[in-house]
């Protein structure tokens, strides 16, 4: 049940309100939108800027919007959706936003709807999200009160309702077309593409999905320009990019920086290092669904292009560090536990596969585990990869398997010859 909104307004504090957000040049970019700019400028300047979606998929945004149908013969209602649902593990930029700037992120989903004339827009948040969703729902008032939501925005000819959806759940859920048919109301399974959703969407009309990151870079291209945002990167990929490290580091946390800031400024630099009395050993760069990278890639690019070629994917930017004190094994089982029970068991290799890979790694960290399981496993990995399943959920979670295997073999290799697990002792 909803909580009342004014028992929790007033815990709030000040800054993250309407008049403190308009004093810091709040909603000048959305009167800017309105009044000087056609949809299709906001298109092209989005897709001149390079802003490359910020959910882990990195695909143009302006690029992804040009697909929506324009004009009087487009089908409506049309529907921009926001995905807050911040399921990956080790990830968490998308509740700093909601929580610490929500009129930010409605301004994004605004000027955005605007580009593509979506008539609603939903804001499609993780269920544990509470604190998101008591700050966004205020913003929202403030918002509706303000008139930059509802009809005729700012006496202009543009009307937007925007709604709050909690999310059921499931880390399925973050699919884009898992999420759509979650929002309609049915089972969170993956939809076959084509049709996209700019064509064939919610409730089978035209809708774009883009994730809250990406939403809230928006208003600063539009105030500030293309030339301006695509400066503040350090890569050909425009704009600066929230990256976090968690685990055994001095200082974990979360830093707004250039695109393209080196993984050795982050962990060495901002996250300070290493705790006393543990070293390094490996880390996934973008939330649990991505390659180990290790410590001769410090000097690679936190990009998309520049994480791809070293072998991962810069995901959602938010980093895991592994130490010298964890077992890689235990690592790793415990993140393919977690994608085994949050498969939606749509396609076979998925359901079977995950469960199956779970097991195996068990058996190796429990002791009982046979040389011939690693080839098993390394097998596994293939019938998994892209292509072979209905979406990129079982593609993902065994990334970090299969740069284990290759990392830190030895390990799996110690524990099956030792029958134990060598950290316990």
């Amino acid at each position: 049940m909803e909580r009342p909104l004014t028992s929790q307004f007033k815990k709030d504090n000040a800054w993250l309100g309407l008049k403190a957000y308009e004093a810091r040049g709040g909603y000048r970019a959305l009167r800017k939108a309105l009044k000087e700019l056609a949809p299709s400028e906001i298109t092209e300047m989005v897709k001149d800027s390079n802003l490359l979606g910020r959910g882990g998929a990195g695909v143009s945004t302006g690029f992804k919007w040009s697909f929506m149908p324009m004009g009087e013969n487009a089908r409506r209602p049309k529907y921009l959706i926001c995905n807050t649902d911040e399921k990956e593990p080790g990830s968490f930029k998308d509740r700093v936003l909601m929580e610490g700037d929500p009129h930010q992120l409605i301004e994004g989903i605004i000027i955005s709807a605007y580009a593509v004339q979506a008539d609603y827009a939903f804001l499609f948040l993780r269920d544990h999200y509470d604190l998101s969703r008591i700050r966004l729902r205020k913003a929202l008032v403030e918002a509706y009160e303000a008139g930059y939501l509802g009809k005729n925005i700012m006496r202009s000819d543009y009307s937007l309702e925007v709604h709050i959806h909690v999310s059921t759940g499931r880390y399925i859920c973050g699919e884009e077309t898992g999420l759509l048919n979650s929002l309609e109301g049915k089972r969170a399974i993956p939809r076959a593409k084509p049709p996209f959703p700019q064509i064939c969407g919610l409730f089978g009309k035209p809708t774009v999905v883009n994730n809250a990151e990406t939403l809230a870079n928006v208003p600063h291209i539009v105030e500030r320009g293309v030339d301006w945002y695509k400066g503040l990167s350090r890569s050909d990929e425009g704009g600066t990019k929230i990256y976090g490290v968690s685990g055994r580091v001095k200082n974990p946390g979360w830093w707004e920086l250039p695109m393209g800031t080196t993984l050795d400024e982050i962990v060495n630099g901002y996250a300070g290092g290493m705790k006393e009395g543990v070293k390094f050993r490996g880390l996934l760069p973008g939330g649990a669904s991505t390659d180990f990278l290790i410590e001769k890639h410090f000097g690679v690019k936190m990009d998309f292009a520049s994480v791809k070629k070293a072998g991962s994917r810069l995901g959602t930017g938010t980093i895991i560090v592994m130490d010298d004190r964890t077992c890689p094994v235990g690592f790793v089982l415990n993140l393919m536990h977690f994608f085994a029970i949050e498969s939606c068991g749509w396609c076979t290799p998925c359901r079977e596969g995950l469960p199956w890979i779970e097991h195996i790694l068990s058996s190796i960290e429990e002791g009982s585990g046979e040389e011939e399981d690693l080839a098993i496993l390394e097998q596994q990995v293939k019938l998994l990869a892209p292509g072979h399943t209905f979406c990129a959920l079982a593609p993902g979670a065994v990334e970090p398997l299969q740069s284990a295997l290759a990392y830190f073999r030895d390990d799996f290799r110690t524990h099956i010859k030792k029958k134990r697990c060598p950290w316990r002792e």
